[in-house]
């Protein structure tokens, strides 16, 4: 038996199992990536991409790829427990050609042993923090070999995706709502509105960071921060510090020593990097302004359109009855333990765009979200996201909170007396006391934009008055409109010029008409009090009452506690050309005030 000697014949040399040798997220500020998804004004080394849009990767291998022999695929996983089924593990398989609105890769160009994928991610895709691996393997059944990028990839929402409910369709627009880092804050009063400028700062150093660290902290499952209706909700409730340990907390005080005033902050940088920095403790002190500003700071910076909203005569409701209640007893005293309702000065809130699924059609758009710790919302101080077409319409049984914003700007304030069998009876309302000059930055300019007419219908209008009435059979008095009032005889309150002004005096005038044609006796009871911008009382300077009696279609003034004209109204009810209001008022001076805010 002969034997060969020497190597046996074979179709070529074993190829080295394929592995991964380095990975770049190509992730420079001006490359493609970053530059094609608008992020590169943030800073890190990290990739920051937006769903529902592809981005390239380059990976480093050990041998050239052989398209019929080897397999490749990412994996992506966010959160502390990534599962596939909740979307938080993504497994990323290689195809030959892109599809919409799914994970997958492709290669696109190869050099080498150098190959550049396009990734597509859909635009349900779950925003945060993502760890890439590459896992390698062949046909031949080899034990799979990983390889982990050392940078990750931050995933935002994408207001430029058509398909993403976060989607925008202005270029202006998204350059205000989202990439503008400056802004302004409306405060003051109606007449008299103030602005300041707020630096939101969302691309800033550390920023970023420290908005994922937010919603990290949040506990909110990683799963749910695919939805920009929940991820805006849980903001809503971490930027105050009430019940769980949020970014800022709230003083009214007045007293802010063992902190920063709330009038001292200029922008949000500062007070996030603080929070983060701490690993979550709470910073003193924020009012409205200042929570509003560090939201649109978060919300701009994850990618949700957002701006800052002055609601001026913005009433506070604290039992759901959809209307801005003043209780008096027998006598007319006003009955303070009852009396919790208020009407701050202004109040300052959020408006952020999506689409809303989880309601009817015709809800999209902008939705109100407020920060301020004022009342709970499920067990936590949160507020929001409410749709403001539903704020309009009074169709506050649809989620979230609409009943609260509602009566922010459009409930009637109704005034109750007790009777001696102690239920109480209105006798008097207010239709136009709440919810003026609902202000905002205007795109592409420093001016003050006024979007009343987004969240009412027109003051008085037939519309506005079905709004209202709609909205209150769904709050905790649903028969507040139900019995007929009277309402012929009225009582107004007019002050000179713009309003009063520290140091100056404050002129004022009451004018009660009887627009009935029957003779009407009343009492007007007039209190002046120091308020602060809140709307909570602080002490009361004068009270008084008196007897007046109308004849038909006759107009009175007070002046002082003394009658000093009685007149005849135009067939309108408006007062005669000729009556000289300024001669006629009640005159006080404002020595001294402390205002808190």
């Amino acid at each position: 038996i002969g034997q060969t000697t020497g190597s046996s014949p074979c179709t070529g040399a074993r190829q080295a199992q394929l592995s991964v040798r380095s990975v770049d997220l190509l992730s420079s500020k001006t490359g493609q990536n970053r530059q094609e998804h608008h992020t590169e004004l943030y800073h890190g080394e990290e990739l920051i991409i937006r769903r529902g849009q592809t981005f390239q990767i380059e990976l480093e291998l050990n041998r050239p790829f052989n398209a019929d022999t080897d397999k490749l695929h990412l994996d992506l996983k966010t959160g502390p427990l990534p599962m596939v089924s909740k979307g938080t593990h993504v497994i990323i398989p290689l195809v030959d050609h892109l599809e919409d609105e799914r994970w997958e890769a492709k290669i696109v160009e190869q050099n080498g042993n150098k190959i550049k994928l396009s990734v597509n991610s859909p635009a349900s895709a779950v925003c945060g923090l993502y760890g890439l691996t590459v896992a390698c393997n062949s046909s031949k059944g080899e034990a799979a070999t990983t390889h982990s990028s050392s940078k990750n990839i931050v995933m935002l929402f994408n207001p430029w995706c058509e398909e993403d409910t976060v989607f925008l369709d202005d270029e202006d627009e998204r350059k205000e709502y989202v990439l503008n880092d400056i802004g302004r804050i409306y405060y003051g009063t109606e007449k008299q509105i103030g602005a300041r400028t707020w630096n939101f700062g969302q691309f800033h150093e550390g920023i970023l960071e420290a908005c994922l660290f937010i919603l990290e902290k949040s506990d909110m499952p990683a799963s749910g921060r695919a939805d920009p209706v929940n991820v805006v909700r849980v903001i809503s409730a971490m930027i105050n510090a009430q019940d769980d340990f949020g970014v800022l907390v709230g003083n009214w005080s007045g007293d802010y020593s063992d902190g920063v005033s709330p009038a001292a902050w200029s922008g949000s940088v500062e007070i996030l990097r603080k929070y983060h920095s701490s690993n979550g403790t709470p910073v003193s002190y924020g009012q409205c302004w200042v929570f509003s500003g560090v939201t649109t700071t978060v919300l701009r910076c994850l990618g949700i359109p957002a701006r800052s909203v002055t609601n001026f005569q913005s009433a506070h409701d604290t039992d759901v009855s959809l209307t801005t209640d003043v209780y008096f007893d027998e006598e007319l005293e006003p009955i303070d333990y009852l009396n919790s309702d208020s009407v701050w000065n202004f109040h300052v809130w959020n408006d952020c765009w999506m689409a809303r699924p989880d309601l009817p059609p015709g809800h999209g758009g902008w939705q109100a979200v407020d920060a301020t710790p004022q009342e709970t919302s499920q067990g936590t101080f949160r507020c929001g996201p409410a749709s403001v077409n539903a704020i309009r319409s009074g169709q506050v049984y649809l989620k979230h909170d609409t009943p609260f914003v509602f009566a922010e700007v459009n409930s009637d304030k109704i005034y109750w007396q007790r009777n001696l069998d102690g239920t109480f009876s209105q006798f008097h309302s207010e239709k136009k006391a709440v919810g003026h000059c609902i202000s905002t930055k205007a795109v592409s300019s420093d001016e003050r934009a006024d979007i009343t007419h987004l969240y009412k219908q027109q003051e008085g209008s037939e519309e506005e008055r079905i709004a209202v009435e709609t909205a209150s059979r769904y709050g905790s008095k649903p028969d507040t409109y139900s019995s007929p009032m009277a309402e012929d005889v009225s009582v107004e309150v007019k002050m000179e010029g713009e309003g009063p002004r520290m140091g100056a005096d404050a002129k004022l005038s009451i004018l009660v008409k009887n627009l009935s044609s029957q003779p009407r006796r009343t009492t007007l009871h007039s209190q002046v009090a120091v308020m602060y911008y809140t709307g909570v009382l602080k002490g009361t300077i004068k009270k008084d009452q008196m007897p007046v009696e109308l004849l038909p279609n006759e107009g009175w003034l007070s002046f002082k506690g003394y009658r000093l004209g009685v007149f005849p109204l135009t067939p309108k009810g408006q007062n005669p050309v000729n009556l000289d209001l300024k001669s006629l008022c009640i005159s006080f001076s404002v020595t001294q005030v402390t205002i808190t805010g």
